[in-house]
């Protein structure tokens, strides 16, 4: 298996690229509208055909590249269960895993940020956690139908029971930070530690964060799969 980790430093969002190496296929986890043709380039360098574009959850930070690379590709878009976006080939539920090749990617489901998020785990080791869990902090909760007392419950009672060396790759990191594991955020996060459920949703209540610049084009966007045309 191939993993790579991609950074778009307009908005601070990682994309991940998982491949097979034996089939020359791949996934696209939460790809960006201003990267993508960096993303064709790589995926041209690599001889990777493009089966996948998966997405944590409908983004209010930033479109998503998955309408241009379905255009471009033939690829399918996939979103979790629930998820405002009709124009989805597939969505996945809690539980289910989608297979390619060696390849298997679980489908956790997180909500909390939004009201339909998923992490995803990738061959038992690798944990893409969109905007759920990030290294010493979790995604916001107050718009998009957040809810910080669901996010408190699925990264202590989902995550966080992972075992410790499980890598934890967010969708977002503002610090230059690129990975961590589950044992430390268990450790050193510190929106978790120390902090009971109603602690949690307290602290959450009083992040008072400016909203994103990109929230009134992006969510409208993404809820048609990153078309910014329609």
């Amino acid at each position: 298996m191939l993993f790579r980790q991609l950074f778009d430093p307009g908005s601070s969002t990682y994309t991940y690229l998982i491949a097979d190496l034996e089939a020359k296929t791949t996934i696209l986890v939460d790809p960006v509208l201003e990267q993508v043709e960096r993303d064709r380039q790589l995926l041209k360098e690599l001889g990777l055909t493009l089966k996948y574009c998966l997405e944590t959850h409908i983004h209010a930070d930033h479109i998503t590249g998955t309408a241009k690379l379905r255009e471009a590709t033939g690829c399918w878009g996939i979103v979790p269960e629930n998820a405002q976006a009709v124009c989805a080939d597939s969505v996945m539920k809690d539980g289910e895993i989608l297979e390619m090749g060696s390849v298997k990617v679980k489908a956790i489901a997180t909500p909390g940020h939004t009201d339909s998020h998923n992490a995803y785990l990738v061959n038992g080791t690798y944990l893409l956690t969109g905007d759920s869990l990030l290294i010493r902090g979790c995604g916001r909760t107050d718009f998009q139908s957040g809810n910080a007392g669901m996010m408190y419950d699925a990264i202590t009672q989902r995550l966080f029971t992972l075992p410790d060396p499980t890598l934890v790759y967010p969708g977002h990191d503002y610090r230059g930070q690129t990975v961590s594991t589950i044992g430390e955020e268990k450790q050193w996060n510190p929106r978790f530690v120390g902090n009971n459920r109603d602690q949690f949703i307290q602290l959450m209540a009083n992040l008072n964060l400016p909203n994103p610049k990109k929230i009134m084009e992006a969510v409208p966007a993404n809820q048609r799969c990153g078309n910014v045309t329609a």
